[in-house]
């Protein structure tokens, strides 16, 4: 089956529908599990155009909610394995795919959990993560997920406009920090649309964002992540300093944070801000011992 013959093979929820399913189940949003459910079926489908997930993709989604996105991936995809922390929304899920989309419904996992806490997810291993994302958890979430899971090899999630633009902040842009640099130690990350208030129940009071993530080789370095990312935290914990105070206390002292810097061909008076993932992995590699 080509992937056109399976484009509209499952029936979109409707603002109707969504407020029907949380009537039905006695769910009111809640701001502390950042619960915006999407109400517009263009915007779902619209997002999976954009993560160009395909008939053999494995997907993983993160926060389904009452399932807008899952019955729009459903037809595309192989399999979704859907990860939803509120149990009352992860028993429903399935229910919900019987009824709107019953020959999609063997496609469908449902593991209710908390993304962040996952160890391992059940099924054949995903190749791609495409979410509407808790705002408050987003990049801890995107993070954990690519350490967790190296056989993603994309990903597209919706996540809050200021947050999408830190993912994908570029050195020396103002919204260039720890986010930036995390995310591009696993990928290429793009700002790939911005997505309206209106197309949420309840509107949130920020605007959305999409980013896209392309896997692409850690930096080659002797240094582990874990070094690495010690050196980003330090950075950028004061980023208003140069690098030789910044990195101080990781080093041991100022004098000793400057010769590593200079070892590792960076000016000391620089900030963090200046740097890509490949100089804070050069940074790690000459770390003094013991330091973090």
């Amino acid at each position: 089956m080509t992937h056109s013959d399976r484009s509209d093979t499952a029936r979109l929820l409707t603002p109707a529908d969504v407020r029907r399913l949380a009537e039905r189940l006695g769910i009111r949003p809640t701001k502390a599990l950042g619960q915006n459910f999407v109400i517009d079926a263009g915007t779902v489908r619209r997002i999976v155009r954009a993560s160009g997930v395909g008939p053999e993709d494995v997907v993983v989604e993160v926060g389904p909610g009452l399932g807008s996105l899952t019955l729009a991936l459903l037809p595309h995809v192989r399999r979704v394995t859907a990860v939803e922390i509120d149990p009352k929304l992860a028993a429903a899920l399935p229910g919900t795919v019987a009824e709107l989309a019953p020959e999609l419904a063997d496609r469908l996992e449902v593991l209710a959990a908390d993304a962040m806490r996952v160890a391992e997810l059940p099924g054949p291993d995903p190749t791609a993560l495409v979410a509407n994302l808790p705002y408050n958890v987003a990049v801890p979430v995107v993070l954990h997920l690519l350490e967790l899971l190296p056989s993603l090899r994309r990903g597209l999630v919706m996540v809050q406009s200021e947050v999408a633009d830190r993912l994908a902040a570029k050195p020396g842009s103002r919204t260039y920090g720890t986010p930036s640099v995390k995310a591009a130690w696993y990928a290429d990350v793009r700002r790939a649309g911005a997505i309206g208030r209106n197309v949420f129940w309840p509107a949130p009071n920020v605007d959305s964002g999409l980013v896209e993530l392309l896997r692409r080789p850690a930096p080659p370095t002797r240094a582990s992540r874990q070094e690495v990312f010690a050196v980003v935290d330090a950075a950028f914990a004061q980023r208003r300093k140069t690098l030789r105070a910044a990195l101080a206390s990781w080093a041991g002292s100022a004098p000793v944070a400057e010769a590593a810097l200079r070892s590792a061909g960076v000016d000391p008076s620089a900030r963090g801000e200046a740097l890509d993932v490949t100089a804070f992995a050069r940074i790690a590699e000459e770390g003094p011992a013991g330091a973090p």
